[in-house]
């Protein structure tokens, strides 16, 4: 049985430490205030002109060092991230030209907070069907060139951070399913009909004659908007809904997870989770704290700092599941 495994993880976060008290004196908020609602401590934001595709280089060339593999032999790219270098082309194009590694496929996905649970299931089907053996997944974002750092945005400025995560996917030959490591299943879902609770309504076609003019400049319709109960409301109910989907396609219970490595978008969220499914603390991994809301590439951060923390090892079952704007929310079991 062919299937697609874990190779190695890798991240990246620039180095300038952003706490609750830096944001206090930018906008009306407070530690305690951003404390209680989010869970988060302090995030990490980029200086100068550094781009999402300069974090994900530094991730992927550290996952694939620790893949024992030549950046020759990755044959497909795919990078989650809702904060591109630019318009277009794809930033996995220009993740691939820093890399070195010119001709091989190299796609970009834009389904944010889920963009990772989705390039793992893109990249899965093209090596279980035999197509590639070796694949690099990225979730990188650069958000803090993209919020309003005013009262005005405050509610949405506070949650996020700036990072990137990678892991080599490789093809496997699954002999034991109970003890080989493996992607076991993914679980995907979308709807559109919430699309603007949570988004960036310009530059875009959707406005105007123009992609961006003056007007969207003014009304400040480059700044993303969220509703904030909504979000909440919906992401409580479907993260659940796609780990209890996860758990049945596999006939697994929450107890015979190892280890929950779910999408940090707010500590309440993940804590009621945990609740419902009588999950005990220690199996929960959380770095919200730590790296606020990274989108796409939180999923893939914790993954590489429950490595280094000992608390992910070769061999533990992994559940992963995430929502974001979209709206779109998912779930992937894996054994490590």
């Amino acid at each position: 049985m062919l299937r697609s495994r874990i190779l190695s993880t890798g991240m990246y976060v620039p180095p300038l430490r952003v706490t609750n008290h830096d944001l206090s004196k930018l906008m009306d908020t407070s530690d305690e205030w951003i404390r209680q609602r989010t869970g988060i401590e302090q995030r990490f934001w980029v200086e100068g002109n550094e781009s999402t595709s300069d974090l994900a280089l530094k991730a992927s060339e550290l996952a694939i060092e620790r893949a024992g593999i030549q950046k020759s032999e990755i044959e497909m790219i795919i990078l989650a991230t809702l904060s591109p270098d630019h318009e277009f082309p794809g930033t996995a194009c220009f993740l691939q030209k820093k890399l070195g590694i010119p001709g091989i496929p190299a796609l970009d996905v834009r389904q944010q907070c889920t963009g990772f649970i989705y390039s793992m299931a893109i990249a899965d089907q093209f090596i279980r069907n035999g197509v590639y053996r070796n694949a690099l997944i990225v979730g990188a974002e650069i958000h803090s060139k993209g919020l309003e750092k005013s009262d005005r945005g405050r509610d949405v400025t506070v949650l996020f951070g700036d990072g990137a995560g990678a892991v080599v996917l490789g093809a496997v030959e699954v002999k034991d399913p109970k003890k080989d490591s493996f992607l076991l299943s993914t679980h995907l879902h979308a709807d559109g009909t919430f699309a603007e609770e949570l988004w960036t309504p310009a530059p875009g076609t959707g406005n105007s004659k123009d992609r961006v003019g003056a007007s969207e400049l003014e009304q400040g319709l480059h700044w993303p908007r969220m509703n904030g109960k909504t979000v909440f409301m919906h992401a409580v109910k479907r993260m659940p809904e796609a780990l209890n989907e996860g758990l049945k396609a596999n006939k697994l219970s929450p107890a015979d997870i190892d280890l929950f490595v779910f999408h940090q978008a707010n500590l309440r969220i993940n804590d009621m989770i945990a609740k419902q499914f009588g999950i005990p603390e220690e199996k929960v991994f959380n770095t919200i704290q730590k790296f606020a809301n990274t989108t796409a590439a939180t999923i893939p951060i914790g993954l590489d700092e429950a490595v280094r923390a000992g608390k992910l090892k070769k061999g533990m079952l992994v559940a992963s599941a995430a929502f974001g704007s979209g709206f779109t929310w998912g779930s992937a079991i894996y054994r490590f």
